[in-house]
């Protein structure tokens, strides 16, 4: 039995995350509620809950700054917020768990039993908050976290070279000449890296314009990374790319 806290300004949202876990979600129970990040931090160094279903923008304190007063983490997070783009991305940077308001009932549970399984395989989570924490220092994240075998790593985006799609797998290139399969599509990359100069200049490429060397016309045209990989160029993204090679090299001047 996960015992667990919510820290919500609303009070509704609290009660329907309430009625929620009481529904569907039998492994857990209620053992608090606050409704603002200082309370939140004397009610988890007063009950030491499992998991904390956690706001992130309340009055007087975010959820980020609860988090903050907690060095070593015993316990896991899962963020309840209304869309916001910078504390989304870097909630999704840093691989921590986070539902959307509204709360779609299933979405909630899904979110529920990752935490649980992952608590089964003693998962290491205060490295996931520390990332988050520092991507959140900053309007663009730059530490990527991402799934490994044994574990979680994280990459520092300007060492990424180039992201290629395996079908539902992806391989991570680095400047340390490092290959990385993940487990997850080139798309989610591709959405959390838009901002970091990363193009995707195919279906299967996603690459940092940053590593690009040359561009090629032959063959219809390709790239040449400082890596001396090579990649194509689809025929509908050609001049969107030049485009930003040539952006890119006006700010570098």
């Amino acid at each position: 039995m996960l015992g667990t806290i919510i820290v919500d300004d609303e009070i509704d949202a609290v009660k329907f995350i309430e009625s929620i876990i009481t529904e569907y979600c039998k492994g857990i129970k209620v053992l608090g509620y606050a409704h603002s990040a200082a309370d939140g931090v004397q009610l988890i160094n007063a009950l030491k809950p499992d998991l904390i279903f956690l706001d992130v923008e309340m009055p007087h304190g975010s959820g980020f700054e609860l988090l903050s007063h907690f060095p070593d983490k015993n316990f896991d997070v899962i963020f309840v917020t209304a869309f916001n783009h910078y504390a989304i991305q870097a909630i999704k940077f840093s691989a921590v768990d986070y539902i959307l308001k509204p709360i779609n009932i299933n979405e909630f549970i899904e979110a529920v039993k990752k935490v649980a399984l992952s608590r089964k395989k003693n998962r290491e989570r205060n490295f996931n908050f520390d990332a988050l924490l520092e991507n959140l220092k900053t309007r663009i994240p730059s530490r990527l976290a991402i799934p490994a075998s044994d574990g979680m790593e994280y990459l520092n985006t300007d060492d990424i070279i180039r992201i290629e799609a395996d079908r539902s797998y992806s391989w991570f290139y680095l400047n340390d000449k490092r290959k990385l399969l993940v487990s997850r599509n080139l798309k989610e990359y591709q959405e959390l890296l838009s901002d970091r100069n990363f193009f995707r200049t195919h279906n299967s490429h996603l690459i940092n314009l940053n590593y690009v060397r040359k561009f090629i016309r032959q063959e219809g045209g390709y790239i040449q990374m400082k890596d001396d990989s090579t990649v194509p160029v689809s025929r509908g993204k050609k001049d969107l790319f030049l485009d930003k090679m040539a952006a890119l090299s006006r700010i570098s001047k």
